[in-house]
């Protein structure tokens, strides 16, 4: 069954989610109040509430990279990856890991890049060619 799902979690400014959700990855904006703001999140639903981010460690080895847990992310066709990639790099988003290619030649090849939001809430966004291989092993 596919469905869409809902996350909801802090962030210190909303003008300022707004910009970098809106502006920068391009999500469209639903509902707000005062204290919440929603997005369109690549097809899926996120409410940013206002409030003190979740705390994050350096605690998930995937392949050769240290990265942040837990972290938000999403699976997109290559060539919405490569397209993303460009905008967030013309935006001057600062990477904590660039676009690069991660399980080159194996099961599961994809293109991964990490960043954060205003807030520090850490975001990955994986690209696939194929999206049979987003469940490979």
């Amino acid at each position: 069954m596919k469905s869409v799902f809902h996350l909801a979690y802090h962030v210190r400014d909303l003008d300022d989610a707004r910009a970098f959700y809106g502006g920068v990855l391009g999500c469209a904006e639903g509902r707000s109040t005062e204290t919440w703001v929603d997005f369109d999140f690549f097809g899926h639903q996120l409410s940013l509430h206002l409030g003190e981010p979740f705390k994050t460690t350096r605690s998930g080895k995937v392949g050769d990279h240290m990265v942040m847990m837990p972290h938000l992310g999403v699976v997109l066709p290559l060539a919405d990856w490569k397209a993303l990639a460009a905008r967030l790099e013309a935006a001057g988003v600062d990477f904590d890991i660039p676009p690069v290619i991660r399980f080159e030649g194996e099961p599961g090849e994809q293109r991964t890049m990490f960043f954060f939001d205003p807030s520090g809430n850490p975001i990955e966004v994986k690209g696939f060619a194929d999206f049979e291989g987003v469940f490979a092993r």
